[in-house]
């Protein structure tokens, strides 16, 4: 499977660091240690062998290609669900903007046109659980200060047999790990679907913004969390997609 990974959306990583004063070490140590807690876990050979993890990324490589993708940013509602849905798009949600499939219990034309979430584990836990718990394909991230997060949320997963996929945002090469590029949840499920070779006109965002705090966010610094949103659209303007 060809995988289309743009440099520019690796090295802002290291932009980003800097700005905020983050070291490279503490994302590399959580990167590694997510690697070992999923090798430490019994996973039926389907999720973590090396085929095993070859073949979820090429099922989801499958699903994403199928046709138009909306990727759902943490100020998502309801009606851009539905405009999603009545759009014939296939949904990719950033972390905790799951949520708002919940806004239409148990319907399943919704819940079949997720296609998986991507999350740094701090969205509401009972929302990520139900995704998980429905089989959905989880691309989970370690950065340097999620370590209590992502553990938990690994734990679920795997309770659940998840399909998984994990991701990391240092330039060294991890076996059993990806780095699609970007930096929020919402910017790198983007950077994750043009990895995957979803064509940029084949990809809508809803629920993005830079204005303010969506309410699918996870707990954060306000004042931090405004200045990761500036990033943001620095990452999708690198990635040259409109929104």
């Amino acid at each position: 499977m060809a995988h289309t990974i743009s440099p520019d959306l690796i090295a802002i990583q290291d932009e980003i660091r800097f700005d905020f004063g983050w070291t490279l070490d503490a994302d590399l140590n959580s990167a590694r240690e997510l690697r070992e807690e999923c090798e430490l876990k019994a996973w039926p050979k389907g999720i973590w062998s090396d085929s095993g993890r070859k073949q979820t990324l090429l099922d989801l490589q499958e699903r994403l290609i199928s046709g138009p993708i909306t990727v759902l940013g943490a100020a998502a509602t309801a009606d851009d669900v539905n405009a999603a849905i009545n759009a014939g798009h296939g949904i990719i949600a950033a972390d905790g903007a799951v949520g708002v499939l919940t806004d239409f219990g148990f319907s399943e034309i919704v819940w079949n046109s997720l296609r998986c979430v991507v999350s740094d584990a701090d969205g509401d836990e009972e929302h990520l659980a139900n995704a998980a718990e429905r089989g959905i394909p989880f691309i989970l991230h370690a950065h340097g200060d999620n370590f209590d997060e992502w553990r938990a949320l690994l734990d679920v997963l795997y309770l659940y047999k998840t399909p998984l996929v994990i991701t990391h945002q240092t330039p060294d090469d991890i076996i059993g790990m990806y780095n699609p590029g970007g930096f929020t949840d919402g910017d790198r499920a983007v950077c994750f679907a043009l990895s995957m070779n979803v064509s940029v006109e084949l990809l809508t965002l809803r629920g993005f913004a830079t204005d303010h705090i969506g309410k699918w966010t996870g707990a954060t610094n306000p004042k931090q969390k405004m200045r990761k949103l500036e990033w943001m659209a620095r990452v999708l303007e690198l990635a040259g997609v409109e929104w």
